[in-house]
Parts: C-alpha cells; structure tokens; sequence
C-alpha cells in the first residue's frame, strides 16, 4: 500500500461514502450494495480499488464477502503527507532576512 493509492483510491465521493459506512461496522457487499444506486459491478470497482489501497479488508464468511475499514491505512498515509509537508517542523529561514 503507498499513500499515493490511499489518496487516489480517495479521491472519488463513493469510496469516501464508503468508509463512511464502514466507519460504523462491518458490512457485507450485498448490504452496501443495497445503499448505493449502482450496479454492482461498479460498486465492486469501487471496492476493489480500496482494498487495493489497503483502506478496507475483507474476509470471506461462506459465499459472503465482508467489509472492514482499515484506518491504519489512512494514518500511514497522513502521516507521509504531514512528512512531506515539514507539518509540526519550524520553516527555514529565509536566506535573504537580516
């Protein structure tokens, strides 16, 4: 998982809406696909892409297949982006300043 999928697996409304859900508990495909007015292909587009990104997991349960969100994915990726930004570190000063 790099931060880069975390984020583009982010970037679209229906996967955040899917966390979202997940946020709250386990689901099942059928259960979110029973709140989402899609096919169900796409909504397994959807999920695939975050499991790729490590945000959900999932765990077969007989012929269901079951949802859990992976908030440590998320972390590690704030955490690469608050290192990328120097966030909490001083700024440099600037060169030209007396």
């Amino acid at each position: 998982m790099s931060a880069n999928g975390v984020f583009r697996a982010l970037s679209d409304p229906t996967r955040r809406e899917i966390l979202a859900l997940l946020r709250n508990g386990d689901l099942t495909a059928g259960n979110l696909a029973e709140r989402f007015p899609l096919a169900r292909s796409t909504l397994s587009e959807h999920c695939a892409v975050l499991k790729d990104a490590g945000l959900v997991v999932t765990e077969r349960q007989g012929t269901v297949i079951v949802y859990s969100l992976n908030v440590s994915a998320l972390e590690e990726a704030l955490g690469a982006l608050m290192a990328l930004m120097r966030v909490g570190e001083e700024p440099p000063a600037s060169a030209g300043k007396d």
